[in-house]
């Protein structure tokens, strides 16, 4: 029988199944809607027929630190803006199996409740978590733009110093830091287990914690959009789904090592080049 509360256990995994296909879809939307977004933005880059024009694209800052639509702060939260859509496209997915176990935890937990609220929180945090660097990024781009170290046609930097960026994230995939935050990402139970917290706020917490971890894990891969166009909305896919590989494969820490390796390569060739 039961526990008094419980609903019976074919009504909880008929519970658990829809929850785990609401949440699955949610998620799903979230990233179509992100890369809308990107795809409609990377289109009205190449619409633009001049650098000016890209330049003072809103969320695109031109050489003065400023766009066309208002002083330099509207720019750099345009330019933020467009950098979270991007990392919600980019590491949702790699996410999702973590929001899931957590979904999946919160039902058995709250029984017939509903855990939408505490799943939501969570993601809300993840997301928020990545927002902050996407902040960072944001204002990196802008004085890179101020000193003209930044293509304003393609957003790249200069090749000395797209050399720079490519050995510290080879060096970075190498580093015991790396791999710890990896191993979080890579393993929900455990994560879930070691940082569990009760309650709306916990499930906030949990969700800035797990994000993080992430943010530890892939911060310098995000970089590499600086050297590759960080609108090239193909090399910002391949990221994204070599970030997915890491975490999902057998054996990813071994993914992030021979990558280490392949970039540190890379920056040699760039150097030399």
């Amino acid at each position: 029988m039961s526990a008094p509360g419980m609903p019976p256990p074919g009504s909880l995994e008929r519970m658990l199944v829809r929850d785990r296909l609401l949440i699955a879809a949610t998620l799903a939307v979230l990233v179509a809607l992100a890369w809308a977004y990107l795809v409609m933005l990377a289109r009205r880059m190449g619409s633009d027929a001049d650098v000016a024009a890209v330049a003072s694209m809103p969320g695109m800052p031109g050489m003065d630190g400023q766009s066309a639509g208002g002083p330099a702060t509207r720019a750099l939260a345009l330019t933020a803006f467009m950098w979270w859509t991007m990392m919600i496209g980019m590491m949702l997915p790699s996410a999702a199996p973590m929001v899931l176990l957590f979904g999946t935890v919160q039902r058995r937990q709250l029984a017939a409740e509903n855990p939408s609220l505490r799943v939501g929180m969570f993601t809300l945090g993840y997301v928020v978590t990545w927002g902050a660097f996407s902040l960072l990024a944001a204002a990196a781009q802008t004085v890179l733009a101020e000193r003209a170290l930044l293509a304003p046609m393609d957003l790249t930097v200069t090749t000395r110093i797209g050399a720079l960026l490519v050995a510290l994230a080879g060096v970075y995939q190498l580093t015991p830091l790396k791999h710890v935050c990896l191993r979080r990402c890579r393993s929900p139970a455990e994560f879930l287990s070691s940082h569990w917290r009760p309650n709306t706020s916990g499930a906030v917490r949990m969700g800035i914690e797990h994000g993080l971890f992430c943010v530890g894990c892939c911060w310098l891969l995000m970089g590499l959009l600086f050297v590759v166009g960080v609108m090239n909305l193909f090399w910002v896919a391949a990221i994204a789904a070599f970030v997915l590989l890491e975490k999902i494969v057998p054996h990813g820490e071994a993914v992030a090592r021979v990558s280490g390796v392949a970039l540190l390569a890379f920056a040699v060739y760039l150097a030399l080049g």
